[in-house]
């Protein structure tokens, strides 16, 4: 199995897990808050639909050569099209959208599986740094409609370690600018209960997670695996299992990492 085996197999899990989830809620449900702020379920679904077609025709682009990434001028009838649908509408389409782009992404070839460039949001990408791009998507605002409907929801053990394999990237980019320069420097160590493991959160003029603790910190962040990628990706809950001691709260860990 290669590296975007991997992840395309988690997309397909995902996807099934929120289409279960969703498949019988009448309209006035999907009209409902959603966890993501501002949003319905019925948006959320929009949001991942809309991605999903988007994120097909850049595959399909990468397929022919094509290296043209996305741009605003395409990408407005898109999302102006998707904003005008019902509830209904928007998980119907969503499926669509889905399935499609998952069947093309099953579709890809052995050979192009090491070869395919797609030129995604991120850059030109190679076929498992992007479907790992999409999991972040789909797991999380899935997430944020399961836990809308049932708050004791928790995203997929599956998904959990996977998404683990890229959380530097995620901490880096979506942290907080003017949160990083109020809390620098720290030296977080991270030690995660499920799994027994100890990180370091690195808060500097940069922000970094690293796969071994610090020898000196100046705080403790101390929780399970999920709790603790959920309050990097914005979405942490004053329930969640998650305890920070030292010279950092988890109210200033939640403004550093505002989520997308």
């Amino acid at each position: 199995m290669t590296a975007a085996d991997r992840w395309i197999g988690a997309l397909h899990e995902s996807s099934q897990r929120l289409g279960h989830a969703v498949a019988d809620l009448p309209a006035d449900r999907l009209a409902e808050a959603s966890f993501a702020e501002g949003w319905t379920i019925g948006q959320v679904l929009s949001h991942l639909g809309s991605g999903a077609e988007i994120s097909t025709t850049l595959v399909e682009r990468g397929l022919k050569g094509d290296e043209r990434g996305p741009v605003r001028e395409e990408l407005l009838p898109v999302w102006e099209r998707w904003d005008a649908m019902s509830p209904v509408e928007q998980r119907a389409a969503w499926r669509e959208a889905d399935e499609r782009h998952l069947a093309l992404l099953d579709s890809v070839g052995p050979g192009q599986r090491t070869s395919l460039r797609v030129p995604y949001f991120a850059g030109l990408l190679d076929l498992a740094s992007y479907a790992g791009y999409r999991l972040s998507e789909q797991a999380v605002h899935a997430w944020d409609v399961m836990v809308a409907l049932d708050e004791r929801a928790v995203l997929a053990a599956p998904d959990v370690a996977l998404l683990w394999e890229r959380i530097d990237l995620v901490a880096t980019r979506f942290r907080d600018a003017d949160a990083l320069t109020r809390l620098a420097p720290q030296r977080v160590r991270v030690e995660l209960t499920d799994p027994g493991q100890a990180l370091l959160l690195d808060i500097d003029t940069e922000l970094h997670l690293y796969p071994t603790p610090p020898t000196d910190p100046t705080s403790l962040l101390t929780g399970p695996a999920e709790s603790t990628l959920r309050l990097v990706y914005g979405r942490n809950r004053p329930q969640d299992p998650l305890t920070a001691t030292g010279s950092i709260s988890l109210d200033d860990l939640r403004t550093l990492f505002p989520g997308f």
